[in-house]
């Protein structure tokens, strides 16, 4: 009898928990949010607050998504397929250049983190020195940057020698395939390289003339910053305190973050340690955008031919 009474209470006990555990998810409005990539240092902040609770104090039950290809999350905002997601300034004006509705609600990354890389046994000190030299980009917007500091350090862009090498950017710097890069990141190419044994010189194109452009946004659709920009304001907010979090500390954001690594791209730790030492100072001040700014890129984008027409910079984002 004993043992029946005591099964019993531990019945009630357990139905008595997942009660309660229905009651935290009950009513929660549910939404998602994009990477640009998969799960690496850069994202720490969206772990760190599904993880701490931040999100569920606003209302929201949020789930994370990895893209099947870059362009995706820019797509499927648009779409309604997501309601969130990571992208880069760049793609979100060529976006609105063709009238695809949507919208940056903050900066995540303020500074670029592409850099033109160069060996430091190669005698290239600045954009002038790859006049006859071999530049391999990934994207167009990285051969226009390469144009760019190139033009203004007083170089011949006619001498250039540019290829499109996709993202076959380490192993093309390392083989000597090419002589630089254009579309590897500091916190990400720069790290695998020298981790390999090569030491890699670094030119900052925004030395050079290129626009000191939001790397990494976040962005959403016209339509929700119409109809619910309240759901936005509370999705930031939460996206605030894990960033915060980050901040304070950064060894247990880490293993949030390893704990959510996807299998298909296993994390390596030291890399992803490096890499949001990296970051954390170029993620501030976490959120702010300038109209300026937005302006900027989007003349300078439109003057290298990437956009056939100027969207309108203070509709391309929202301050919160």
């Amino acid at each position: 009898m004993k043992k029946v009474f005591t099964y019993f209470l531990i019945v009630i006990v357990l139905l008595g928990a997942v009660g309660c555990n229905n009651q935290k998810t009950e009513g929660l409005k549910e939404v998602t949010v994009m990477l640009d990539w998969y799960p690496n240092a850069v994202h720490s902040f969206l772990y760190a607050a599904l993880d701490k609770g931040y999100f569920q104090k606003e209302g929201l039950k949020v789930k994370i998504l990895m893209p099947a290809e870059t362009s995706d999350p820019l797509k499927l905002v648009a779409a309604g397929k997501t309601t969130f997601a990571i992208s880069y300034q760049p793609q979100l004006v060529m976006a609105r250049a063709n009238d695809i509705p949507v919208v940056s609600i903050a900066s995540i990354v303020g500074h670029p983190l592409n850099t033109l890389m160069v060996l430091e046994e190669k005698e290239i000190q600045n954009p002038k020195d790859l006049e006859g030299k071999t530049v391999g980009y990934s994207l167009p917007v990285y051969e226009a940057i390469v144009k760019t500091a190139v033009k203004k350090a007083g170089g011949d862009i006619s001498k250039l020698n540019l290829i499109d090498i996709g993202w076959d950017l380490i192993p093309a710097l390392v083989t000597k395939k090419v002589d630089a890069i254009s579309g590897g990141f500091i916190n990400h190419e720069k790290i695998l390289i020298e981790k390999e044994g090569y030491k890699v010189r670094e030119i900052d194109p925004v030395q050079y003339g290129v626009p000191d452009y939001y790397e990494l946004i976040m962005i959403t659709s016209e339509e929700l910053v119409t109809k619910d920009r309240e759901l936005i304001k509370r999705f930031w907010q939460a996206v605030n305190k894990g960033q915060d979090y980050v901040k304070n500390h950064p060894e247990e954001a880490l293993k949030l973050l390893f704990a959510n690594q996807s299998e298909q791209f296993p994390l390596d730790k030291d890399v992803e340690k490096e890499s949001l030492n990296i970051l954390l100072p170029l993620m501030e001040p976490f959120g702010k955008q300038e109209l300026e700014r937005w302006q900027e890129v989007i003349n300078w984008m439109h003057e290298m031919k990437l956009i056939e027409k100027k969207p309108e910079a203070d509709k391309a984002f929202v301050s919160l």
